[in-house]
């Protein structure tokens, strides 16, 4: 993590993928100026698309209008969802969700999702679902409405498919940009700049100091503040870079 790093701090992303057969609830993560209030921690997080059936969507942020009497009301009329942004997505978009957006994840997507090292989820609406026990799953509805008046982050913006180099997510918690890499193309990392994470979501890198070591689509790997890297992409590549989480 580089010399600065305190020994006792954990680390501070956590890197998941998620198949999403059905559809989720609807979640928020407490913003950093309340969380430590509700005995929680903040979580900003961003979902990368790798792949998404036809007609998939996300449900991210507040309608216009949407007040926090309407939305108690919504809940007990078992009517959030119109409540709620529905986001059609595709492979390749990106979507950066801050701590205090209300959200969801619709059936039919698989999201590489990079986030705040947290665990503090408030679930505020479930679609009338029933647990495993055959009984509502707890829902967290005083958290999620103190979360949802605390918010004061933009309206999630969707990023959809392009080509090239490009920034998905810029945030105070961490950075994260894509590059695609045509057949033949190379990429580095110095040493002693910061530590990163390398995620391929396409085609394959070769790892030029280590030979026979190659990373393909699903790995995700840290590229430690010491190392130097450098990766070949034999048959083309798109990688996402998050940084700029080591000073936080």
């Amino acid at each position: 993590m580089g010399p600065a790093w305190p020994d006792a701090r954990p680390f501070p992303i956590l890197v998941k993928w998620l198949d999403c057969r059905d559809r989720l609830s609807v979640q928020v993560h407490p913003p950093a100026t309340i969380a430590a209030g509700l005995g929680g921690e903040p979580k900003t997080e961003n979902w990368y698309f790798g792949k998404s059936d036809a007609g998939a969507a996300v449900y991210a942020g507040l309608r216009p209008g949407v007040t926090r009497a309407k939305f108690e009301q919504a809940i007990a009329a078992g009517t959030v969802d119109q409540c709620l942004d529905r986001l059609a997505v595709q492979a390749g978009d990106s979507l950066l969700i801050h701590s205090g957006t209300m959200h969801a994840i619709d059936a039919g997507n698989v999201i590489l999702e990079i986030q705040q090292n947290s665990d503090t989820t408030y679930r505020v609406y479930d679609w009338g679902r029933q647990g495993l026990d055959g009984k509502p799953r707890a829902l967290h509805v005083s958290q999620s409405l103190a979360s949802m008046e605390a918010n004061t982050a933009a309206a999630p913006n969707l990023l959809h498919v392009a080509s090239g180099a490009k920034v998905l997510a810029e945030c105070r918690e961490f950075s994260i940009r894509r590059a695609v890499l045509p057949a033949g193309a190379q990429c580095s990392f110095p040493a002693g700049q910061q530590a990163r994470i390398l995620s391929v979501v396409a085609g394959r890198l070769d790892a030029l100091e280590f030979t026979g070591t190659s990373l393909v689509l699903g790995d995700n790997v840290l590229l430690p503040f010491a190392g130097a890297y450098s990766f070949v992409a034999p048959v083309g590549a798109t990688v996402l870079v998050t940084e700029n989480f080591c000073a936080r």
